[in-house]
């Protein structure tokens, strides 16, 4: 579709060429042009009624230019000649000089693709879509104490060419799907609710193929069971066991946001200064992977058209680099990383977080419960806040049992996890070797901006950690 797009505007490789070399005027030390073109469709579900439906289409281009720390950076949903030269005009008036610089020759050297380069939307026929949402509601319906079921599905398929001074002429072709499914239950007048979920960057028939449909329904409902039966939480400080796959979602926000290359380049973070330093419990290693195949957080190239890689953040407790786009690499004298990404061509790119997570270790969970006489036992996460510089962290569990005398025992509801990222991470005592990656429900907030990603862990204790709760069932 890009290529068509570009046809249809004129935009053949020595038309951009020269847009982009307009672009790099003297005094510009990096520019890029960002084409993008994307195609997303979503169902909705409730009260076994396809109530919704929505179909979008979108393009544009982002250009920017780079001097030292300043960025210049316009973009134009019209891709006429016009149009684009106005937006590059705009974005190279961080400088004052005018003439245009020579720019590296293009090298296209096609990395390895880490998901299908084909358009998800057309796997399922609309009749099919609507059979899945529905497959789901008549699976939540047989279990008597739901009463009410959602349930959506979602899918999008986006195009990039992303072409720079540093030689830089690269194209993608992203598919991304996903279903939710979210149930209300009722019994002796207590009402709860529960959700589950996933994707990736697969086509719709990935869904029917693993029977994931059902999968996420009965997690649904199992977590909504869950919750029927919690008490109050007690507060106080306690021994506190993470499960394995989502609750990664904590180390994403609560450490994986500090070791992002712009944040270490302010020097807002609690890691800024501590390569090389014992900043975790020799027990953590944690990585960034961008590479990992079909997965939500994945990506071929990032968007500034450097290939993804794995790069490993903690290794046995040191802190060994952070994330890096381009332009807080060259500041900082190092290389990017693969980890410059953006919501769409109306947004600058900056370092963020693919697929972050903390490998295995040698312990085993049994083993984790059995050390602990009173603690807390968390599975699942509605979300939290974290402070990038204090690394201060507030989040909430969904799902969690109490621990008591080696054997999990009472499920709770209303806990919190209260601490620092830096201090928790030397604090974990227990990794065990059962590392799970989220089902691909991750979306990522910063500056605005929202990106798709993927977290996940180990089960892991930590041995000391604030819990807020109340011992009053709600």
């Amino acid at each position: 579709m890009i290529e068509q797009l570009l046809d249809d505007h004129h935009l053949n490789q020595e038309k951009i060429t020269d847009l982009l070399s307009s672009l790099a005027v003297k005094g510009v030390d990096y520019a890029d042009l960002y084409f993008q073109h994307s195609v997303a469709e979503s169902w909705f579900l409730e009260e076994g009624i396809v109530k919704s439906g929505t179909y979008h289409i979108s393009h544009g281009v982002g250009a920017r230019a780079v001097k030292g720390e300043q960025t210049g950076f316009a973009y134009s949903d019209d891709l006429n000649a016009k149009a684009i030269n106005q937006a590059v005009d705009f974005a190279k008036g961080i400088s004052k000089h005018k003439t245009p610089q020579k720019i590296q020759t293009f090298h296209s050297v096609p990395p390895v693709a880490k998901y299908s380069g084909l358009s998800p939307l057309g796997s399922l026929t609309s009749e099919e879509k609507v059979d899945l949402l529905k497959l789901i509601d008549s699976i939540a319906r047989k279990e008597p104490k739901v009463k009410q079921v959602s349930a959506s599905l979602s899918g999008a398929y986006t195009e990039v060419l992303i072409v720079s001074t540093d030689g830089v002429y690269q194209k993608d072709y992203r598919p991304m799907v996903r279903v939710s499914v979210s149930v209300i239950v009722e019994h002796d007048g207590r009402i709860e609710s529960a959700s589950s979920g996933g994707g990736g960057r697969y086509d719709y028939r990935y869904f029917i193929d693993h029977n994931l449909a059902e999968i996420y329904t009965h997690e649904a409902i199992r977590q909504a069971l869950v919750a029927l039966k919690a008490k109050g939480t007690p507060a106080g400080n306690m021994p506190v066991i993470l499960g394995p796959g989502w609750p990664g979602v904590l180390l994403h926000e609560a450490i994986g946001h500090g070791l992002e290359g712009d944040f270490n380049r302010k020097g807002t973070s609690v890691f800024t200064g501590k390569i090389g330093e014992q900043v975790a419990s020799e027990k953590c290693t944690i990585v960034d992977n961008g590479t990992l195949a079909n997965r939500r957080g994945s990506l071929t190239i990032d968007d500034e058209g450097t290939p993804t890689q794995n790069t490993t953040l903690i290794e046995n407790g040191i802190l060994k680099g952070y994330l890096f786009d381009k332009l807080n690499a060259g500041l900082m004298g190092e290389k990017s990383t693969g980890n410059a990404r953006r919501e769409s061509y109306a947004h600058i790119p900056m370092p963020r977080m693919t697929n972050t997570y903390m490998l295995n270790g040698k312990d085993s969970l049994e083993a984790m419960i059995a050390s602990v006489d009173d603690g807390l036992y968390a599975v699942n996460f509605d979300g939290g806040q974290v402070d990038i510089t204090s690394g201060k962290f507030v989040f909430s569990a969904n799902e969690a049992y109490l621990i008591k005398n080696g054997k999990i025992t009472t499920p709770v509801k209303g806990a919190t996890l209260i601490g620092s990222g830096d201090e928790v991470l030397k604090k974990i005592s227990m990794v065990a070797n059962d590392l799970k990656l989220d089902s691909g429900v991750g979306v990522c907030g910063k500056d605005g901006q929202s990106v798709p990603v993927g977290v996940g862990q180990p089960s892991l204790k930590i041995d000391q950690l604030t819990v807020g709760g109340t011992e009053v069932d709600a």
